[in-house]
């Protein structure tokens, strides 16, 4: 026979068959050892190991005529019930299915033996001392797993609903044997609207997805709540339809919690990422309370709040990556407030500054990036990318120190805040502008030096389409504040008489609104909620007070999240090892950052205003609080290495420390004190 001509070339093949296709576990036992002997060449002539291959053989293959004799009579079964009209639609629905079901497995265990037999053969043709040979076997070997336990998977779902149509027509011959009440009629008629309900609103979301070009399939633990283990009359079927918050992780460590249940009807709460606020709120007041006492920024305490109940400390936090996601709504509400200050009319007064002094610091910036890296032999994209990242100035934090300072409101003056605002918002920009050219900068990286003018070229088209995403959001500020603004706020104030919730419910939307055309069009979202709040001011001084009254405790609220999920990135035992270092290197930044920009400054200010260069240099030199976005980012795509990124997140987060002595010395150094305002 054809499979005995096969597997008579090496009788190592029969051995994965063998222990598969043998009767009992006694027998398994003996078989391998029979052929551990058999391949040694010890206790055995050639005539017993041609003819021990010779009668295992003839097993195989009569196992091989057996299972097709069952199929025979599987599709005969299968062709009798179809012909059976004793049968309603269901019953013949769910005995099909269960032929079916049963063909199907005796063809993937027929398949399964012949893969092992093929692994094995790979197996021996390779090179033991070859780690990428053996890697790559294990990973095929990995691929059959998950492609047998897709196909088991999908053949339980399927004995589940064949089992869920027998029931289905068991409960319909009962109800025509007898005869129903009034609650039941209705009862039964609830039933089958509960079932068409579950049918419309059910996503076949795994069915859809495993096809689909770029999904993997990854072996994942499943842990279950405390709160499911402590119960003990909990049965088993109530396990596998529980559709709690249970977390899966998977062989890389990362952690995945409920997003979307199957059944949408049952509402749920992430009760993990409630126990997280509600700790991250109750840690922040005394933090906060310490750091005023010691005279610095409260934010600082929301971020030592972040440290002790991050990885780096009691690690109580679970839900990471909500609590950073409901952070950067304190970003996007803070920089409509900073935008509510910043009038039309002091945008128009500043905004050439604004557009040229950020575009000349990143240009400096990777020029020196790329002079250091040269001599320091770095790739150039991954100078580049630090240099890139070193260039960008946190908002929120500058926005806090402006909240209480004195700003130079005198006739003829451009306000050092007005700038300072503006050039912070353009470096925004450029973030997305810079995320938007990272996949380009990456394959930069990776290719040869005969494709660096055709990255180039797509560099500049990308630096053409967000400047004409611009052109478009300005054309569109000017169209809203011109015809759409006025209008909106006074119907939005008349439906607003005594409900303040409509009001705040209407701003929150003209900000969703603004930073979803602005994401739209490849801007970066934090742009429209400044926009947001430049257009509101443009309806007075009233209206500001007002609204800002309104969402300032909100924007407090968030920006302590905010602040607290920038602590959650923050590694004091990395810093405290290498603290001389880091402290050099931080050190470096920050006054190359603000020679640069006060060099900048002092080119492009007029000189009424050269003052001023000073307080916005010392504003901008620190590191924003993006580069730990663009770093995991860089990281990933393997731009930096895991050691870069430590270092730009260590110096990121001094470089912020540092930042309010600095801010201190600058205003008490520039500005004249009759101009200075107490703090509030």
């Amino acid at each position: 026979m054809w499979i005995m001509k096969i597997l008579e070339k090496n009788s190592l093949w029969v051995l994965l068959s063998l222990l598969h296709m043998t009767a009992n576990a006694a027998e398994h036992v003996e078989v391998a050892k029979h052929a551990i002997k058999l391949h040694r060449g010890k206790g055995a002539a050639t005539t017993q190991r041609k003819q021990w291959v010779m009668d295992n053989c003839r097993k195989l293959s009569g196992l091989l005529r057996q299972k097709h004799v069952v199929l025979n009579k599987l599709k005969n079964a299968i062709r009798a019930v179809e012909r059976n009209a004793g049968l309603s639609d269901e019953e013949k629905l769910f005995q099909v299915h269960t032929f079916e079901i049963f063909q199907k497995e005796l063809n993937e265990s027929e398949n399964s033996v012949f893969q092992a037999i093929h692994g094995l053969q790979r197996a021996l043709q390779g090179d033991y001392k070859d780690v990428v040979n053996m890697k790559e076997s294990s990973r095929q070997r990995l691929e059959a797993l998950r492609e047998a336990a897709i196909k088991e998977e999908t053949e339980y779902v399927e004995l589940l609903a064949a089992e869920k149509h027998q029931v289905e027509a068991l409960k319909n011959i009962q109800h025509q044997n007898k005869s129903l009440s009034m609650l039941d009629e209705i009862l039964e008629d609830v039933r089958k609207a509960a079932d068409r309900l579950e049918e419309e609103i059910e996503e076949h979301a795994f069915d859809d997805n495993k096809s689909v070009k770029g999904v993997n399939f990854e072996a994942v633990l499943r842990v279950e709540e405390e709160e499911a283990k402590s119960k003990q009359n909990i049965t088993k079927r109530e396990i596998e339809d529980d559709l709690g918050l249970s977390m899966l992780i998977d062989s890389q460590n990362n952690q995945y919690i409920l997003t979307k249940p199957r059944d949408s009807t049952i509402p749920r709460a992430d009760h993990h990422f409630i126990k997280d606020i509600v700790t991250i709120g109750m840690l922040s007041l005394p933090c906060g309370w310490l750091c005023t006492t010691v005279g610095l920024p409260t934010m600082f305490g929301y971020i030592i709040c972040g440290v002790l109940l991050g990885p780096s400390g009691l690690n109580s936090i679970k839900s990471i990556v909500q609590v950073e996601t409901l952070g950067e709504f304190g970003v996007f509400f803070t920089l409509f407030l900073v935008g509510l200050e910043f009038s039309p009319e002091k945008l128009r007064k500043v905004w050439k500054i604004s557009l040229q002094g950020p575009c000349y610091m990143t240009l400096l910036m990777i020029g020196f990036g790329l002079l250091w890296g040269h001599f320091l032999q770095i790739r150039a994209t991954q100078s580049v990318f630090i240099a890139t990242c070193l260039s960008l100035s946190s908002t929120p934090l500058v926005s806090r120190f402006l909240a209480g300072s004195a700003r130079g409101d005198k006739e003829g003056d451009i306000d050092y805040s007005s700038v300072l605002l503006g050039m912070l918002v353009m470096q925004d920009v450029q973030l997305g502008l810079f995320i938007a050219v990272m996949p380009t900068l990456i394959q930069a990286g990776a290719n040869s030096y005969s494709s660096i003018f055709m990255e180039i070229l797509r560099i500049l088209v990308l630096t053409g389409q967000i400047l004409f995403s611009l052109a478009a959001v300005v054309l569109l500020c000017l169209v809203i504040k011109a015809y759409l603004m006025g209008p909106y706020y006074r119907k939005l104030h008349m439906e607003s008489k005594g409900n303040k919730e409509i009001l705040i419910l209407g701003i929150s939307a003209f900000i969703f609104l603004m930073l979803t055309v602005t994401e739209l069009l490849d801007v970066s979202m934090e742009l429209g909620c400044f926009l947001a709040g430049a257009l509101i001011s443009s309806q007075g001084h009233m209206v500001t007070e007002e609204i800002m009254a309104y969402l300032e405790p909100i924007r407090d609220f968030l920006a302590i999240i905010f602040f607290a999920s920038i602590g959650l990135h923050v590694f004091p035992t990395f810093v405290i090892y290498e603290l001389t270092f880091l402290m050099f290197l931080t050190l470096s930044v920050v006054i190359m950052k603000f020679v640069l920009a006060a060099l900048v400054l002092s080119l492009i200010l007029p000189k009424s205003s050269q003052y001023i260069k000073w307080i916005v240099s010392a504003g901008l030199a620190q590191v924003s609080e993006f580069s730990f976005v663009l770093g995991s980012r860089a990281r990933r795509a393997g731009i930096i290495s895991r050691e870069v990124y430590l270092l730009v997140l260590s110096v990121t987060t001094l470089s912020l420390l540092l930042a309010p002595v600095l801010w201190k010395a600058a205003i008490v150094r520039c500005v004249p004190r009759p101009e200075r305002r107490p703090s509030i």
